[in-house]
C-alpha cells in the first residue's frame, strides 16, 4: 500500500505538481504508507532536483517523445496500471485542465472515488476532502471510505514545503504499448508573458465596468505592472471584449491566487465561484453597494478609470 502522487508537466514540472507533492507528503506521513510518485513526458532528470525533500521514494518516470504532450490515450493506461500495480491506497493529482480529465478518467478505468477540486485534504483513519459547493457557497466535508481514494487539488490553495533534501530515487519505465487515436500536429504556446491563470498568484480581471473593449489597457496595464494574469469576468466575454480563456466564474475558470484583484466587476454569485477562495481580495468599484464589497478585503469605491492608473504606477514605483 502507498499514496501515488501525479507529477503534472508541461515542458518543465508545474508548481501545481509540487502543491500536490505537498499534500501527499502530508498524508503520507501521516498514514504510514510510502510515497512514490509517477512522471509522464520528457527530461524529469533536468529538473529531478525540485523533487528533494518531499519524502518521495520513487518516481517512475515515463519519458518519451510522443508524451511530451498530454494524451488521454496513452497517460491514462499509465496511472492506471501504476496503480494497480503498487497497491496506492491514495492518489493525489491537480486540479488543473488536464489534471481533472486525467483523475477523472482513471478514476473511471479504476472503479474508485474521487474528490474532485479539493482545496484541502487529510489523512484521518482514511482520506478526507475539502471542497467548495454550491457555486462556493457551502464548503463540504468529504470522507472517502473506500480504497483506493483519489482527488485533485485546486492549484494555489496548498503552499510548497520541503522537509530535508533527500532526493526520490528515479525509475525509467518504457512507453507502454498503447494505441493513439489522436495525433497533435500543433501546439501553440501562449505570447511571451502571460501568465496562466488558474496558476497565477496574482489576478486582475476586468469587467462590465470598463464600458467597452477600448478601455481594456488601463485595466491590462495594472496587471502587467503587477506582473499578474489577467482576468475576466462573463459579461466581458459574452460582449466579445476578450477571449474566453480569461473568464474567471462558474463557467470560467476557476483561481485560488495570494491577491485578486477586481475591477468593476459587480461581484456575481457566478463569478464569485471562481475566485472567492483568493487569499486576499482586492475590490474596485463605484458602485458601493455591489456584492464584491461583501467578501473583498480591501474596497475602493471610486473610478477604475481614475484608480487603475494611480495603482499602476504606484507598483511601478515600489518595483523600482
Amino acid at each position: 500500500m502507498s499514496v501515488l502522487v501525479l507529477l503534472e508537466q508541461r515542458g518543465v514540472l508545474k508548481p501545481s505538481a509540487l502543491e500536490a507533492a505537498t499534500a501527499a507528503a502530508a498524508i503520507a506521513q501521516a498514514s504510514g504508507l510510502e510515497l512514490n510518485a509517477v512522471y509522464i513526458g520528457q527530461s524529469l532528470a533536468d529538473q529531478a532536483s525540485e523533487l528533494a525533500g518531499f519524502g518521495i521514494k520513487s518516481v517512475y518516470a515515463y519519458e518519451h517523445s510522443d508524451l511530451g504532450h498530454y494524451s488521454n490515450d496513452a497517460y491514462v493506461p499509465i496511472v492506471r496500471d501504476l496503480v494497480e500495480e503498487l497497491g496506492a491506497t491514495v492518489i493525489i493529482g491537480s486540479a488543473s485542465a488536464l489534471g481533472k480529465e486525467l483523475c477523472a478518467s482513471v478514476a473511471a478505468r479504476l472503479g474508485v472515488e474521487l474528490v474532485q477540486d479539493a482545496i484541502a485534504c487529510r489523512w484521518e483513519n482514511g482520506l478526507h476532502a475539502t471542497k467548495p459547493v454550491y457555486a462556493g457557497k457551502v464548503v463540504s466535508e468529504v470522507a472517502v471510505n473506500d480504497s483506493p481514494a483519489m482527488v485533485s487539488l485546486r492549484p494555489n490553495v496548498t503552499a510548497v514545503a520541503r522537509n530535508g533534501e533527500d532526493a526520490p530515487e528515479i525509475l525509467q519505465r518504457e512507453m507502454p504499448s498503447v494505441s493513439l487515436r489522436t495525433v497533435l500536429k500543433e501546439a501553440a504556446e501562449a505570447a511571451t508573458g502571460t501568465v496562466d491563470l488558474t496558476e497565477a498568484k496574482i489576478v486582475v480581471s476586468a469587467g462590465r465596468g470598463v464600458g467597452g473593449p477600448e478601455h481594456l489597457p488601463v485595466v491590462e496595464a495594472l496587471a502587467t505592472a503587477m506582473g499578474a494574469a489577467f482576468g475576466a469576468s462573463r459579461a466581458v466575454v459574452d460582449a466579445g471584449w476578450i477571449h474566453h480563456s480569461h473568464q474567471v466564474g462558474q463557467t470560467g475558470k476557476v483561481v485560488s491566487p495570494d491577491v485578486y484583484v477586481a475591477c468593476g466587476i459587480s461581484g456575481a454569485i457566478q463569478h464569485q465561484a471562481g475566485m472567492r477562495t483568493s487569499r486576499v481580495i482586492v475590490a474596485i468599484n463605484k458602485d458601493p453597494q455591489a456584492n464584491i464589497f461583501k467578501i473583498c478585503d480591501y474596497g475602493i469605491v471610486g473610478d477604475l478609470f481614475e484608480i487603475c492608473p494611480l495603482l499602476t504606477e504606484a507598483v511601478k514605483l515600489a518595483k523600482g
